[in-house]
C-alpha cells in the first residue's frame, strides 16, 4: 500500500528540498533551464518577495518513502482578492513526477488549505516567485524564455484530472531571422507618417542614466493601460522594484522603447535576453565563476523576449503598438536570432491582429486552470 505524506517545507531542510526539487524532476531534460539558485534560496519569503508580502502562503512537499515526488506553492493573495471582491486561492511552483497519486495529495492539501482560509475556488499555475503563468499546453519542441513555463505534457493531464477546466490561455508569438523574418516592407512607410513632425509623436529607447524616471513612467502607465486585463491587479511600487532588480542586470536599452507624446511617455515595450540560455551554460550556479560568465554570456545572447507592451488608453486605435514593436525590432535585428513576445492574452484582439499582421508566428500556449472548491 502506497503512503503518500503531504507536509509543508517549515524546516531550513525541507526548504532546501523543495527549491533544489525541479533539479531531480528535469535531469536529463536538454530544454529545461534552472533558475538562479542563489536568488530562489531568498526568494520564497514575505521579506524578499512583494507579492507573497501581502500572501498567506504554504510550501507543499509531497514525500514517499524518504523521496520528494512532488511540491506546490498555494497561497491567498490578499491584494488580488479585495480588488476582485473574490475568495480566490491560488497554486504555482508546481513540479510533480509522473504519478497522478502524488499530484492528487498535493492538490487535495492545496485545497484543504485554502477551504480553512475561506476560499472557494483555486486558479493556477501562477508562480509569484518565477513570476510565471500557466502551464505550457502547445510549443513543446522550443525552449522556454526567461519567467516564462516548462513543463511536461502531462501536467495539462494531471490538472484536468483532479477536476480543473481551462479558464484563461497566454499565448508567444515568435520573429525568427532563422526563418527569414521581415517586417513587411508597408510598415515602413506607415512609421513614417506616425513620426513625422507634425503628429508630435516621437520614440526613444531606455535611458540607463535615467533608469528611475523610465522605471517610474512604467509603472504609472501599467496602472493605467493594463487595468482592464484579464487577471490583473494593480502594482504597487515594491512589486515593480522587484520586477527591475531581477531585470537590472540583464538590462538592454535597445530593447525598451517609450513612445512620446510631446515628451510624455504615453506607452511602452519592455524586452530583455533570454537570460536561460546562459543560466544553462552555469547551471544556475553564481559561485565560483558563474558571475563572470553570466556577465559576458548575456552579451552574446541572440534570442529575446518582449514581456510587457502597454499604451494609454486614449491612444489605443492608433497603432502606437505596432509602431514600438517595430522600433524594438528594428533596434534589434542587426544582432539577434529571435524575438518572442509572451503572455498575450487569448482574447486580446488588438495585440494578437497587430502582431499577425506584422507576420510573427504563433509558437505556444499556456494554459491557466481553475475549479471551485
Amino acid at each position: 500500500m502506497r503512503i503518500m505524506q503531504i507536509r509543508e517545507a517549515v524546516t531550513r531542510a525541507d526548504r532546501r528540498r523543495f527549491i533544489s526539487y525541479p533539479r531531480d524532476a528535469y535531469r536529463g531534460d536538454p530544454l529545461w533551464a534552472p533558475p538562479l539558485w542563489m536568488d530562489e534560496r531568498g526568494a520564497y519569503s514575505a521579506k524578499k518577495n512583494a507579492i507573497l508580502a501581502h500572501s498567506d502562503f504554504a510550501l507543499l512537499l509531497a514525500e514517499e518513502n524518504g523521496r520528494i515526488r512532488g511540491r506546490s506553492l498555494v497561497y491567498v493573495d490578499h491584494a488580488f482578492n479585495d480588488y476582485y471582491k473574490s475568495r480566490t486561492g491560488f497554486f504555482g511552483a508546481f513540479e510533480c513526477a509522473r504519478d497522478i497519486a502524488a499530484a492528487r495529495s498535493l492538490d487535495d492539501a492545496a485545497v484543504t488549505w485554502l477551504r480553512a482560509r475561506g476560499m472557494d475556488r483555486v486558479r493556477g499555475p501562477i508562480h509569484p516567485v518565477a513570476e510565471s503563468w500557466g502551464f505550457l499546453l502547445q510549443g513543446f519542441e522550443q525552449p522556454p524564455v526567461f519567467m516564462a513555463p516548462y513543463n511536461p505534457p502531462w501536467y495539462n493531464d494531471f490538472i484536468e484530472e483532479l477536476g480543473y477546466t481551462k479558464v484563461k490561455d497566454l499565448l508567444a508569438y515568435e520573429a525568427s531571422t532563422e526563418s527569414a523574418y521581415r517586417i513587411p516592407a508597408r510598415f515602413s512607410r506607415f512609421s513614417e507618417r506616425m513620426l513625422a513632425p507634425e503628429t508630435g509623436l516621437t520614440v526613444r529607447p531606455l535611458s540607463m542614466k535615467d533608469l528611475a524616471r523610465d522605471a517610474d513612467a512604467i509603472f504609472e502607465i501599467s496602472n493605467v493601460a493594463l487595468k482592464d486585463n484579464w487577471g490583473y491587479v494593480p502594482l504597487n511600487r515594491g512589486e515593480m522594484q522587484d520586477m527591475f532588480r531581477r531585470l537590472k542586470p540583464i538590462a538592454d536599452p535597445q530593447a525598451i522603447w517609450f513612445v512620446e507624446d510631446r515628451g510624455r511617455p504615453v506607452g511602452y515595450a519592455l524586452g530583455f535576453p533570454d537570460l536561460n540560455i546562459v543560466l544553462k551554460k552555469i547551471n544556475g550556479r553564481i559561485l565560483p565563476f558563474g558571475f563572470v560568465d553570466l556577465l559576458l554570456g548575456i552579451r552574446k545572447v541572440k534570442d529575446y523576449r518582449l514581456f510587457g507592451l502597454a499604451v494609454l488608453p486614449e491612444y489605443r486605435g492608433k497603432a502606437l503598438d505596432v509602431l514600438l514593436y517595430m522600433e524594438i525590432y528594428r533596434a534589434l535585428s542587426p544582432r539577434i536570432r529571435r524575438l518572442e513576445a509572451n503572455y498575450i492574452l487569448e482574447d486580446n484582439a488588438s495585440i494578437r491582429n497587430a502582431l499577425e499582421k506584422l507576420r510573427l508566428e504563433l509558437v505556444k500556449v499556456y494554459r491557466i486552470y481553475e475549479k471551485a472548491i
